[in-house]
């Protein structure tokens, strides 16, 4: 049976620059439980609808202007899930029969948006891809504690080769020894995916500092010794 169906729609091509062509794309997806849509420039999320709490989401990234979507943005987002809901029991019934492939994702990848500073605010990111259909769950734990407050997910994003790829996030403030994991779930794994990342503080080097001040003697020796023989030498004629 058909669980997932996703349209994709390149709205647009642009050579905006010398530097080379941009992918603008709209993408729309639904399933007997899930909805997606989303619309991208060059991977990056511009917009994404958050069934969950009605609402349109804009994450963009600092780096870029920001772009606002026009009011009703979302409410047409609403209307093209029930479309695309009714197409997708219009797809079950001509294409009962048709078996479809089931991918898992792969190895969770954690690791931190800013270097590591202890007491500073961070984010802690988990990053799946490779799996259909789409979504996954993400579960964070903290020193083997359930995590929800602080947490995110980005809607799942397609690869080039028709399995997707996801992001989740957790806010933390580093603490020496504390222990956090990430676990992925989906319905071709008989038991979620984890991935351990504990806080760690590397400690400033010594070896530099000492071969600095050794480098510094040596060098204010090398200075009186040719002070002293400079002088001798002046003596002597």
């Amino acid at each position: 049976m058909m669980k997932m169906m996703v349209v994709l729609v390149l709205s647009s091509v642009l050579c905006v620059s010398a530097d080379g062509l941009h992918k603008d794309l709209n993408i729309a997806g639904c399933s007997d439980s899930d909805g997606e849509e989303m619309y991208t420039l060059d991977g990056e999320e511009k917009w994404y609808a958050d069934f969950i709490n009605k609402k349109g989401v804009e994450p963009q990234p600092s780096f870029i202007d920001h772009i606002s979507y026009v009011e009703g943005t979302y409410e047409s987002a609403e209307a093209n899930q029930q479309i695309c809901r009714q197409n997708l029991e219009t797809a079950r019934k001509v294409m009962k029969d048709v078996p479809v492939e089931q991918d898992p994702p792969s190895s969770p990848v954690v690791y931190s948006r800013d270097d590591v500073e202890l007491g500073q605010n961070n984010i802690l990111i988990c990053h799946v891809t490779g799996f259909f259909p789409a979504p996954v769950k993400f579960y964070w734990t903290k020193n083997n504690k359930n995590v929800t407050e602080g947490t995110s997910s980005n809607v799942p994003y397609p690869n080039k080769d028709g399995t997707y790829n996801q992001f989740s996030r957790l806010e933390f403030v580093p603490q020496l020894g504390d222990i956090y994991s990430c676990s992925v779930g989906h319905q071709t794994l008989d038991q979620p995916l984890t991935r351990i990342w504990d806080v760690e503080k590397t400690q400033p080097s010594v070896g530099p500092a000492v071969f600095c001040g050794v480098g510094l003697t040596v060098g204010l020796l090398g200075v009186a010794a040719g002070t002293f023989f400079l002088i001798k030498g002046n003596e002597c004629s």
